[in-house]
C-alpha cells in the first residue's frame, strides 16, 4: 500500500501550512514533493514520520519502520561510521540486544556495500566528504529496513556530481527495499532523476500533480514558473 495522505490539514500559530492535501504512494514508487521555501514540504514529512501532530485528516501506511533521512546527514560526530549507522540496532528499546557484534557489523556492511562506501566503518564524519556524509545517512536509513523512506532535500549543498550520484543512490534504494518513498527538493535534476510522480505545494495547497514529464510539460503558471525558476507568477516569496 505505501502510503495515503486524505485531506491532511496543518496549522502553526492560526497560519494555515496545510490545507486539506491528499496523496498516495505506493509502494516501490518515490514521489516528489517541490515548492517554495515555507510551502510545507518539510512539515509534510514530520507529520507522516510521527515528530508532528496534525490538526486533522489521515495518514495511512503499510506499517513498519518509516526512515527519515535530514537534509544535512545528522550524524552523530563523536561516533565512528559503524556506530552511527548501527545506533538503532544498538539503542533502539524493541532492538537492543537482538544482533551479536558480529550480526552487527555484516549488517553495516551490507548497507554500507548498499552505497557504495564498503570499507570505512571505523572512519568519523569529520574525515568524510559532504556526499559520503550524505550516504552514510543512507545507509542508517535502511539499517532497520524500513518499508518507508523519506528524504528532505537530500542533495542541499552538494556539487551537481555529488548531488548526481545521491540521486542515483535514492533509486537504487526505491529499486534494493521496494519502499514508497518521498523527496523533498527544489531542484529540477532531482525530480527528472528519482521522481514516479510530483505535488507541488504553494500556499497550503496542491497546485499540480502528476509525472516529471507532465510537470515540465504542461503549460500552467505555475508549473511554468517552477521549471523556469521565474521570479513572475502566481506564486510569491514570503
Amino acid at each position: 500500500m505505501g502510503i495515503e495522505v486524505k485531506h491532511l490539514v496543518k496549522t502553526f500559530d492560526k497560519k494555515v501550512i496545510l490545507d486539506d492535501i491528499s496523496f498516495k504512494v505506493d509502494d516501490g514508487k518515490i514521489l516528489s514533493i517541490v515548492g517554495f521555501s515555507g510551502s510545507g514540504k518539510s512539515t509534510v514529512l514530520k507529520l507522516i514520520s510521527g515528530l508532528l501532530e496534525k490538526d486533522s485528516g489521515e495518514i495511512v501506511t503499510t506499517g513498519g519502520d518509516i526512515a527519515m533521512v535530514f537534509q544535512y546527514s545528522a550524524l552523530f560526530d563523536s561516533l565512528n561510521v559503524f556506530d552511527n549507522i548501527s545506533f538503532a540496532l544498538q539503542e533502539r528499546k524493541d532492538l537492543r540486544g537482538k544482533y551479536t557484534q558480529k550480526e552487527l557489523r555484516r549488517i553495516v556492511a551490507e548497507k554500507l556495500e548498499l552505497v557504495g562506501l564498503s570499507g570505512i566503518e571505523e572512519k568519523f564524519p569529520s574525515e568524510l566528504s559532504g556526499g559520503m556524509q550524505k550516504r552514510v545517512s543512507f545507509a542508517r536509513a535502511i539499517v532497520t529496513e524500513p518499508k518507508i523512506i523519506l528524504y528532505d532535500e537530500p542533495t542541499a549543498g552538494l556539487d551537481p556530481i555529488s548531488s548526481t550520484l545521491i540521486e542515483d543512490y535514492i533509486v537504487r534504494l526505491k529499486n534494493e527495499t521496494h519502499a514508497a518513498s518521498i523527496v523533498v527538493t527544489h531542484q529540477m535534476s532531482t525530480i527528472r532523476r528519482t521522481a514516479d510522480s510530483v505535488l507541488m505545494l504553494y500556499n497550503g495547497h496542491a497546485v499540480f500533480e502528476g509525472t516529471p514529464e507532465e510537470l515540465c510539460r504542461e503549460e500552467t503558471p505555475y508549473t511554468r514558473q517552477f521549471v523556469e525558476a521565474a521570479i513572475d507568477g502566481p506564486m510569491k516569496m514570503n
